[in-house]
């Protein structure tokens, strides 16, 4: 079954990144693991739109945790390597690994990460876009 490209209008030139991103996201849909919550920060005055990602990542240390940005691709994982030495009578926790992905919009940008309690918080800001008004000349050529 073929899709039919959504943002296919003419009128909507340059969109092909859209069209990408709604895709991956789209596939990245079914991870269940790690719960996570995205909440947007009260504004303070003069301050630009904050939001914190906020994963439930118990048992996992910092040195188990990775996050990147790649483009504009935020991926955080996690990898927990299962200890040979303990004899287990009963396996309820299990060393897992995880990733999880989030596409950020052109301009967000990472403030910080912190881990604390079992929740792995990651603060983004989203500064102020420019507006920006061009005049555009027009040649005649006759």
């Amino acid at each position: 079954m073929t899709r039919t490209p959504s943002l296919s209008h003419p009128f909507l030139l340059g969109f092909d990144d859209i069209e990408r991103a709604l895709d991956r996201v789209a596939k990245g849909a079914s991870e269940g693991y790690p719960p996570y919550n995205i909440e947007r920060l009260a504004r303070v005055e003069n301050e630009p739109d904050r939001l914190r990602i906020t994963l439930a990542v118990a048992g996992f240390a910092r040195d188990q945790l990775e996050i990147t940005l790649e483009e504009n691709q935020l991926s955080v994982r996690g990898r927990q390597i299962d200890d040979k030495s303990r004899q287990y009578l009963h396996r309820g926790i299990a060393a897992r690994q995880f990733q999880r992905a989030f596409l950020l919009a052109d301009g967000m940008q990472v403030l910080s990460a912190d881990l604390a309690n079992g929740l792995l918080a990651i603060d983004l800001v989203r500064p102020e876009p420019e507006r920006l008004v061009r005049r555009i000349d027009i040649v005649s050529r006759d």
